[in-house]
């Protein structure tokens, strides 16, 4: 899809990445390449291999063949350089239920041998702020709610300044205006030069929050490259509204388009849609010859692919799209 940035320019770089449990291959010659600054959205089915795929980039599996680079920095072998410059959040957090919110990022930061222990209550205090529970830092966590954890599981990936987050699932429990924090507090925070590896199934979240995108298939890597260039790879669709259904299908059909129609309920017009494939005729000749054939046109839209689309494409699966 798009050309791949120089190493120096990545801040995740695989090159034929493997993984095997048994005699079933999960993660199958990966080259992955994740430019620096960019919110990039790791999406597969489950069983894809996409959290394998995460725990060998962060060290917590070792791969069987392939190579890691991290930061341009060969990983495992620079793990102790390049994970105090990486935050992530794995398989959902885990924090000890009985002590406070800011009590949990207060001990995690004093386990870090790297942290500063002298801006930690400074940095603990901002990383609650950035997730929105500044007001619940001193309430246990056993009262928290799944989606406040997850927040603060990802504020505690925020305690240090990252030039990497990873993310597994980031909003996995927010009711919608938590969903909606967090998708601005990740553009935020790639604003700044934080490069965010965000792995998800919600697909309308993605397509609002990433630049970037790999889609993942039964351990293979099917598509990579920018957002918006994966999407112009699929058909774009043509959507009109007439009482006229049946000329309209038929004018439609004479240019090469299969067109279908939606039940058409007593009294209404009825909602005709259509792919425009590769050497379709362009949507404003459409409109003309409908018109020339006496169609009544009171609606027309044409659609780019959304990333639904090309996912099904490209992997024969479906995706969640809405929390």
């Amino acid at each position: 899809m798009t050309e791949v940035p120089e190493p120096g320019e990545l801040a995740i770089h695989t090159s034929g990445l493997g993984k095997s449990f048994g005699k079933r291959r999960v993660v199958n010659d990966l080259d992955l390449a994740v430019p620096r600054g960019s919110v990039f959205g790791f999406l597969g089915p489950n069983g894809s291999g996409k959290t394998t795929t995460i725990r060998m980039l962060l060290g917590l599996a070792a791969p069987d063949s392939g190579s890691i680079s991290l930061l341009s920095e060969s990983m495992p072998g620079a793990a102790s350089r390049v994970l105090p410059r990486v935050g992530s959040l794995i398989e959902g957090p885990a924090f000890y239920p009985f002590l406070s919110g800011r009590a949990n990022l207060v001990r995690f930061d004093s386990a870090d041998r790297t942290s500063d222990a002298s801006t930690r209550t400074r940095r603990v205090d901002a990383a609650l702020e950035k997730v929105g529970l500044g007001k619940a830092a001193r309430l246990a966590v056993h009262a928290y709610s799944l989606g406040m954890k997850q927040r603060l599981g990802i504020a505690n990936a925020l305690v240090t300044e990252r030039e990497l987050l990873v993310l597994d699932e980031p909003t996995n429990g927010l009711d919608p205006h938590g969903t909606r924090e967090v998708r601005h507090l990740i553009r935020a925070l790639a604003a700044e030069g934080t490069t965010v590896f965000v792995s998800s199934h919600l697909l309308s979240e993605v397509e609002q929050m990433c630049s970037h995108v790999a889609v993942m298939s039964v351990g293979n890597l099917v598509a990579q490259g920018r957002l918006e260039e994966l999407r112009a790879e699929g058909k774009r669709m043509v959507t009109l509204r007439t009482p006229d259904t049946g000329v309209a299908m038929a004018v439609l059909s004479r240019l090469g388009l299969e067109a279908r129609l939606d039940a058409v309920p007593a009294g209404e017009d009825g909602v005709l849609a259509a792919a425009l494939g590769n050497g379709a005729p362009e949507p404003e000749r459409l409109v003309e010859e409908l018109v020339a054939a006496g169609v009544r046109v009171r609606g027309f839209t044409v659609q780019a692919a959304s990333l639904e689309e090309r996912f099904v494409a490209l992997t024969g699966e479906g995706f969640d799209l809405v929390q």
